[in-house]
């Protein structure tokens, strides 16, 4: 019944209910829109199968995914049919073929055992992103590439899951946060069970893509207009905004604040920014304190007018911190605001142009914002002093 040239199966039950194409030189054919893989056993291992034809849902709809998977899965059906073949015949050094490399294969972790394992070793740092994104990145390797023992995964497999992913419509940047992920839950993985060998996903190539999203700063027109608009709508959305406007603090850093955290009882007014079990930072420069001025001074205040232990129990309990929830429904209040485009990571970049634009020195810049101070020099020392920080940051009042 089948042809070498694609054609068409209509199956009828007094109507159409589905069409159904099939390629038997890639071995691939197309249900309901749906990629499967398809082909028939030989018949000198057929008595090793329940069935005479292997098939596979290959889980795309996009055909160039559809035609290297089933060619990846082609060639291991293969070199495992070879492999059943041999063990027929009396061929000298047979062990060569069959031997321990090909047992320890079999005996090591799948993909998403690997995750539970990963996230078990890795139990100091189980915040719920850092889980969730463990679960998806293994998840997506699951489907594109099969649920496989993780020293299974060729570089050529993880060649093809480099392209399921941009075929998801996924941006560079992020392909390359999931590589990470990936590659580090199966070395310690492999670590942890002493297993040898190279990881696929160890050098995979990742073609120049220029199809990342630059955060814009928020131009200073907008950012007045935001501002005064968090005074008179007056809430502690508003004010977690207005705190985030001239401190330049990152959105979880803000959000996941006690309010001992929020020094107001000083001669001059900062925020000690530290990291809590609720919440880390994203670098140890981060951990620092911002001197509270303008609108962030404001919003302090109100804050601290409030009875409640964290500064944004809304977002914050003290077990965990949901800055993604925070991102969701400030964004969509900016958009109806000051327009499409702008967002609250913007605030940080809008900061970082103010400060340049005043002539702060980099170092003071750095230290301000909690990034990184190139240069071994920077690393010794207890670095700036509130005091000589509230001096360079009562400029932008001006």
């Amino acid at each position: 019944m089948y042809m070498t040239d694609m054609y068409a199966l209509i199956v009828l039950t007094g109507q159409v209910t589905y069409r159904m194409t099939y390629n038997s030189s890639s071995h691939i054919r197309v249900r309901f829109g749906v990629y499967h893989f398809d082909r028939r056993v030989p018949s000198d291992v057929r008595q090793h199968y329940r069935s005479d034809r292997v098939s596979i849902s290959l889980r795309t709809k996009s055909e160039a995914t559809a035609v290297r998977s089933a060619k990846s899965i082609s060639q291991r059906l293969d070199d495992y049919w070879h492999g059943l073949r041999l063990q027929k015949m009396d061929v000298p050094a047979l062990h060569l073929v069959i031997g321990d490399k090909d047992d320890a294969e079999d005996s090591s972790p799948t993909m998403m055992e690997a995750v539970d394992v990963y996230l078990r070793l890795k139990a100091d740092k189980q915040t719920p992103t850092f889980i969730r994104a463990a679960k998806r990145n293994g998840r997506y390797v699951a489907e594109a590439l099969g649920n496989r023992p993780i020293t299974s995964y060729s570089s050529s497999d993880a060649a093809a899951f480099r392209d399921y992913l941009f075929d998801k419509g996924l941006a560079l940047g992020s392909v390359k946060r999931i590589f990470g992920s990936v590659r580090s839950i199966i070395n310690l993985v492999m670590l942890e069970h002493g297993i040898e060998g190279s990881n696929g996903f160890a050098k995979t190539y990742m073609p120049d893509r220029d199809d990342g999203q630059d955060r814009q700063p928020i131009p200073k027109d907008q950012l007045i207009k935001l501002q005064q608009a968090c005074v008179r709508e007056d809430d502690k959305m508003r004010w977690l905004l207005a705190l985030i406007s001239d401190t330049g603090m990152r959105l979880a850093e803000a959000a996941g604040l006690h309010k001992d955290d929020i020094i107001l009882n000083a001669p001059l007014p900062y925020i000690d920014l530290k990291p809590h079990s609720w919440r880390r930072l994203k670098t140890k420069s981060s951990a620092r304190h911002i001197p509270l001025v303008g609108a962030s001074l404001w919003a302090a205040r109100r804050l601290q007018q409030h009875d409640n232990s964290y500064a944004f129990p809304r977002y914050c309990d003290g077990k965990v911190c949901n800055a993604n929830s925070a991102s969701a429904a400030l964004n969509k209040w900016m958009k109806v605001t000051i327009g499409n485009g702008n967002v609250v990571h913007g605030l940080r970049h809008s900061l970082r142009d103010r400060l340049r634009a005043l002539e702060f020195p980099s170092d003071i810049i750095d230290a301000i914002g909690g990034w990184t101070t190139t240069g071994i020099g920077h690393a010794y020392g207890n670095g700036y002093s509130v005091g000589v920080l509230a001096k360079w940051m009562k400029k932008i009042e001006c």
